[in-house]
Formats: C-alpha cells, structure tokens, sequence
C-alpha cells in the first residue's frame, strides 16, 4: 500500500488496523522530507537557540544545550517521557499510531530524516507492535507519554508484545532484522509531539462502532415489528420537512428494513393504538441524530489522521522554523465526546424498547416475554442489565474535554484529555453491543409469539440468525450465554451484513 501523506483514506486506515498490510512511502514526498530536515540540520549547527534543537523542552525551553549534546538530548526526551502506566494499547490501535506517526512526519513539515519514517514503517510492515501503556496522556504537547514509549521500542531500548508478552526491544528488532533508530536533532521530539493516538483510539473505535450502529437499526426494526408498531413515523415527508440528513437516512433504514411484512398488514386495521411509544417512533429522531455526529466525528478523525500535528514545525520553502500549537488535541477530544454522547444514546433508546417490550400494558406481548409469567421470570433481569449498562454509559458520557488539569509547571496550562475522551469509548460500545444484544432476544421472542405471522425478508433473516444459536425462551434458563450469542451476533458483523444486503441506501460513513 502507497502511503501518501495528507491523502489517507478510510480503506487505508481500515487496512492499516487491521493488519497485513505493506506499507511503502510515496517517493514523491521525499523532496519536501528532505528540505525540512536540511532545515533542522542548518539550526542545529548555528547559534541562535531553536525550540526542540539546542533548547530543553517545557518549562525547560529557556536552557541552552550545546551541539555535541544535540543527540543525547532526544534520546533523553524519549527516556525521561516513557512513563505510561496501565494496559497495553491494543495491536490495532499501535499500527495505527505507527502509520499515522509516519504519514504526518512525511508531510515535511517535522524536519526529520526519511530514515525516521522508514523505521516506522519497517515496524508495522515487520507485524511488530511496540508496548504502549494506555494511560498517562493529557492530550498537548502531543500524546507524550504513549509515543516515547512507541520511539523507544524503536531505539531499541523499550518493549514489543510478542504473543501478548512483553519482549526487550533490541531483540525483537534483531530478529526483524530492523537496525535500532538512532536520532537527530529535533527527531525525538517530533515523534512524539503528535497527537497520533488519541486519534488511533477514536479511529479504532469509530470503525468499531459502525457494525454495532448497523446491528442497532436492524434490531430496532425488529422491535417495531415485534411490538406491532405503526411504520407510518417513517414516511418520508416528515423527515424531509425537518430536513436533518442523518434522521432521513435513518427513516430510509427502517422503511427499507420493515418492506414485506406480514405482521405490519395484520394490524393496519382494527388497531385501537393512536400512537407508539417515543422509543418506537422517534428512532429516525434520535438516531439520525447520532448519525449526523458520527459523521461530524469521521469527517474530524480523517483530516486529523492526514494533519502534521508535532512542534515546532519547519516551513522549508522560507527556511523557517515556527513554534505554534497543533499538538493539542482539542478537535479529537470533542469529537470523541460527540461519539461518546451517540454510544451512550444509542443504547439508552434500545434500553427503552427492551423495557417496553416486556411491559404488557404496552407492548400486549406477555409479561415479561414469557409463557407462563410468575413461575418464570422471562426477560425481567435481562432488562436490569440494560438498565446497569445503559447508566454506566451515562456516566462514560461525561465530557472529558471539559476537565483540563494545567502541567509542566503551569507551561502547557490547557490540555485536551483527548486521549481517556477517545479510550473511554471502546467499553461504551461493549455496553451499547450487550444492551442490543439482550433486545435482540426480546425482540425475536416478540416475534415468536406473534407467529404464523411472519416479518420482512430481511428481518427474518435477523431473527434466524439468533436462533440458530439461541431457541426461544419458553421456560426459565440459563441465559447469560444467550446474551454472549445474540451479542455477538452484533459486534461480529452478521447483523451487519443484513443491513448492507439492503439495496440502494447510504453508507453510514465509512463503508465504500
């Protein structure tokens, strides 16, 4: 795959996270990499102080260092700035940070060598991952902590993951056949000043989220079925005289979803129900409108995902070298709150239906979707789940770019926490995945009750998918293993592709 700078796609990106791919940089950039870096190696070799070059770093920017030190000061910087703590990032989104590290320094605006680039690269084409602890950035001056620990892998001083064990570095490069970086002026610094993984986890979680948002509207369309609602909330002129795209698309969705069935003819007449319940109804509403900030999000990660984000940049055409700010990672932090606020409701309006769904009084199914309610429980406790998982979500909604903690010795006294804003978000989609789950259970046991009836092509597909592996509930069981079947069913992508069979309708936004 040709990596070309400021141009990567969301299939580059796709295919980055998932492993496999060779990645070979455009000779086209090598012209402007080389101009930067000659920049750097002019400002290295004067006497005027250069922030990054012959200066210390933070609160220390004022402190000269001399030019036979110039090496030594950013293998320190990578050293003294490897001070992660927690988990370990996972594979998908280390390759991201690798590549996205790499295309914003081929940019040309860093003032690196191609040699830096091409080791980034030979890591990710080796099937290396880098340990990286997911805790201990604030979001500016770049993702500090997490990538030095990435660059020292590099150096040959930190760690990989080998089988999900933590192996020395130097070895694991020795085995590749990959020399150890050894850095130059500025070089250190911009790799890590960046904001390359607050942006690998939100991209990692926004292509998470896709199939599970997909899996929503086909589980959703299956609730309206089960509970014999009304498609009359999905006629196009309503939504067209809103006019908000998201909540179009989505009423498209559900007409799409719910063409064909049997079980919507049997009750346009002698249905005494004026309206459904808001959880019904209002899905174009609600979830179009996470649909519009989702894209809002995509449209945010891909130009960060392309952006050159370290400092100070080089601007090689007037051989210049400025300090600004594009490290903060603000543009991320708010974007990973808006997914966090569309998670979190896209799973509090399942959590709705579910609760309806067992409510006899207005969804007329049996209590509790069960045969024979009071001896069984049914879905009682399956709806208690939801209910914990729909308010941890609450809770993970809070907006992390809100909280900002002044460090550095009040230098860097605004910082993003882009970082937590994006990690928080990949156990909010477990939660919303494990809501959805559990309402596709009471869902096809709607439908089961209704039956000879039968639903739409592709909703029946939905509900076939489920019992193939799970039997309708009609006495009391073990169900937790139930709620793993039927959640898998939505985070593994079998729902998914009931969704994209769907003729002639739009993309979320980020499927071809």
């Amino acid at each position: 795959m040709l990596l070309k700078p400021g141009a990567l796609t969301f299939d580059d990106l796709l295919a980055v996270r998932a492993g496999g791919a060779t990645l070979q940089l455009d000779p086209a950039a090598l012209p402007a990499i080389h101009a930067a870096a000659a920049v750097v190696q002019r400002a290295a070799a004067g006497d005027a102080p250069v922030y990054g070059v012959n200066t210390g770093f933070g609160k220390l920017a004022s402190t000269r260092i001399s030019e036979r030190d110039l090496a030594t000061l950013q293998v320190n910087l990578i050293r003294s700035h490897s001070v992660g703590v927690g988990e370990a990032l996972a594979p998908q989104v280390v390759r991201l940070m690798l590549a996205l590290k790499a295309a914003s320094l081929a940019r040309g605006a860093s003032g690196v060598r191609p040699i830096v680039i091409e080791s980034l690269l030979a890591v990710v084409n080796a099937g290396l991952v880098p340990f990286v602890p997911s805790q201990g950035s604030v979001g500016a001056s770049g993702d500090l902590a997490p990538l030095s620990h990435m660059t020292l892998a590099l150096l040959g001083e930190g760690e990989f993951l080998v089988d999900g064990v933590r192996r020395p570095a130097a070895a694991v490069l020795r085995s590749a056949g990959i020399a150890p970086l050894a850095l130059a002026a500025k070089e250190g610094l911009a790799l890590i000043n960046g904001t390359q993984v607050s942006t690998a986890l939100a991209l990692h979680a926004l292509f998470s989220f896709e199939p599970v948002l997909e899996s929503a509207l086909v589980i959703g369309a299956l609730t309206v079925d089960a509970a014999r609602g009304s498609d009359g909330p999905f006629d196009p002129r309503i939504h067209l005289l809103r006019g908000q795209p998201g909540q179009i698309d989505v009423a498209k969705y559900y007409r799409a979803l719910l063409a064909g069935s049997a079980i919507r003819l049997s009750h346009l007449e002698g249905d005494d129900r004026v309206q459904d319940p808001y959880c019904l109804r209002c899905q174009p509403q609600v979830v179009g409108a996470c649909l519009d900030q989702l894209r809002h999000v995509a449209r945010v990660l891909l130009i960060e995902a392309n952006a050159v984000t370290d400092n100070p940049l080089v601007l090689a055409d007037s051989g210049e070298m400025v300090s600004g700010g594009n490290f903060h990672a603000e543009p991320v932090a708010l974007a990973a709150d808006g997914c966090a606020l569309a998670i979190a409701e896209v799973g509090a309006i399942a959590e709705r239906r579910i609760a309806m769904l067992i409510d006899a009084g207005v969804s007329r199914l049996p209590p509790f979707l069960t045969l024979d309610p009071g001896l069984n429980s049914g879905l009682m406790i399956a709806h208690v789940t939801a209910a914990s998982l729909a308010s941890e979500n609450k809770s993970l909604a809070h907006p992390a770019s809100v909280d900002s903690l002044p460090t550095s010795a009040n230098q860097e006294d605004h910082v993003s926490m882009a970082t937590f804003a994006a990690r928080r978000l990949l156990p909010m989609i477990a939660n919303t995945a494990h809501i959805l789950g559990i309402e596709l259970l009471a869902a096809a046991q709607g439908i089961d009750f209704l039956r000879p009836l039968r639903s739409s092509p592709p909703l029946e597909q939905a509900h076939a998918l489920l019992r193939a592996q799970c039997p309708m509930i009609e006495r009391d069981r073990y169900l937790a293993p139930d709620i793993e079947h039927a959640t898998t069913l939505v985070t593994q992508g079998a729902l998914s592709r009931v969704f994209r069979s769907l003729p002639g309708l739009p993309a979320l936004w980020t499927t071809p």
